[in-house]
């Protein structure tokens, strides 16, 4: 949320990718304008992109289920951007939900490689910030999330159409 208040007044109105969910309606709470794409699959149909008129695009663990995050962020009309990715972790492998084909990552990005994607499709970053999710699990793993950044979250601004 410190990315929003810090970045994004609550006259300027969001698109929010993916379905309604529990931070949308924190936004929301907070006075944000806010609308939800409808869970369509954005690598086959971005027409909400290209529909909207919102100042501000955010996009909360959405961009690593896609196969072209690059097509995506290249037809986003909003001057403004704020995501958040899961990290690649070097001590475990990619999400993979067995029961829901959906719910997999097909990129865990490491830092630099949404910065250069960010780059190349035109926006700047403004700031970041990475954060850890450490779990009260013991082993070996569960003791490296308490040090190992797990998200990465940009504000970015266009830089070219």
């Amino acid at each position: 949320m410190w990315v929003i208040k810090k970045h994004i007044k609550t006259s300027e109105s969001i698109l929010d990718l993916g379905v309604k969910n529990p931070f949308s309606e924190i936004l929301i709470s907070e006075g944000f304008s806010v609308e939800n794409t409808t869970g369509e699959d954005l690598d086959e149909d971005r027409s909400a992109l290209g529909n909207s008129s919102a100042d501000v695009v955010t996009a909360f663990e959405i961009f690593e289920h896609l196969l072209s995050p690059f097509t995506v962020l290249k037809r986003i009309k909003a001057n403004k951007l704020v995501i958040s990715v899961p990290l690649r972790l070097w001590f475990s492998s990619a999400y993979r939900s067995k029961t829901d084909m959906w719910d997999r990552h097909y990129h865990e990005f490491e830092d630099w490689q949404l910065d250069w994607l960010l780059e190349k499709t035109g926006w700047k970053i403004i700031d970041r910030q990475k954060w850890t999710n450490p779990t009260k699990k013991l082993g070996i793993r569960p003791i490296l999330r308490w040090f190992t950044p797990r998200y990465y979250i940009v504000y970015a601004e266009r830089i070219s159409k």
